[in-house]
This record gives structure tokens, sequence and C-alpha cells, in this order.
């Protein structure tokens, strides 16, 4: 009886003898087989017809340019391009939030709280409110009442470097 763990050495000959067979006898595959060749092939015969047409002073690879129809040139009519570029986001909605001031509870705090309670805010009394753009800050302000509704007057604009300033606090 034999154990199928260890195979005799005969049976493993064998089957080293038929595998080895099979990978001669595809040593040599043909090109509809491989597409690699195929390509390889296909480059080589694109890149002899481009050196038979090209002068001989230019011997490197020639650089074709892209044609207008993909690429728009650059001097010119970039001027004329903005303004259209910009209509097509003129109509996407932002949400934009005035933050009047954060504050942290615990649980136990927010589950005490009920009608008529007062919670503290970080942000003082007279200090400029956050405008978020879809979370992020632009700008700030100071609340103004219009015709019996809250607003908001715009009194700073927040610049780049300010912007990552307020995040590290």
């Amino acid at each position: 009886m034999t154990d199928p763990n260890k195979p005799d050495d005969q049976n493993l000959d064998d089957e080293w003898a038929a595998a080895m067979s099979e990978q001669e006898g595809d040593a040599t595959p043909s090109e509809e087989e491989d597409p690699w060749a195929a390509a390889m092939a296909e480059q080589a015969a694109a890149e002899e017809a481009e050196g038979d047409d090209a002068p001989a002073a230019d011997s490197g690879a020639a650089a074709q340019p892209a044609s207008d129809s993909v690429f728009q040139p650059l001097e010119g009519g970039q001027d004329k391009a903005v303004p259209r570029d910009l209509e097509m986001i003129m109509d996407i909605p932002v949400k934009l939030t005035v933050e009047l001031g954060r504050t942290k509870l615990t649980i136990k705090q927010l589950l005490e709280l009920a009608q008529g309670s007062v919670i503290e805010l970080e942000g003082l009394a007279g200090e400029p409110m956050d405008i978020l753009i879809n979370g992020y800050l632009i700008a700030q302000g100071e609340v103004v009442v219009v015709d019996d509704k809250y607003g908001i007057r715009i009194t700073e604009i927040i610049t780049p470097s300010e912007r990552v300033q307020k995040l590290n606090r």
C-alpha cells in the first residue's frame, strides 16, 4: 500500500517528464495565441515606417504635437474661455452656515436639558461669527436684523493662510 503523502519516485518522475514535455510543446506560441508578440511586431513595423519617412537629421524619437481639437491653445483666446467655464458652475448649490458658537457637553448634561435651559457657548458677545460654505470657513461677520429677519454682514474674508491657522486651533 502506498502513502498518498509520499508518492514513489517513479510516479513523481513520470509527472515531471509529462509536465516538461507539455511545457516544451508550448515554447513557441503563434502570434494568435500570444497578444504581446503581436503587439511587439506591430510596434516594430510602425517604428520602421517612421524611420523611413523621417529625415536623416532627426534620429531621435519625433514628438507629435497634439491637435487643437484635443487641447485648446494657451495663448490668445484664454480670456474668452474663463467666463464660460465659470458659468458652468454658477448654478451649483452650496450650504452657507453662520456659526454663533460651540461647546462640549457630557451625555449627562445633555439629558438634563429642558425647555428654558441656557447653554454657554465658547463665542463671546460682540465677537464676529464664522461664515462657513459647505463646512469650510470663508469669512467672518456680524449679525444684523433686516425686515424682522436675521442676516449677516461680512466684515472680513478669510485668506487661505488664516484658514490654515484656524484649523490648527
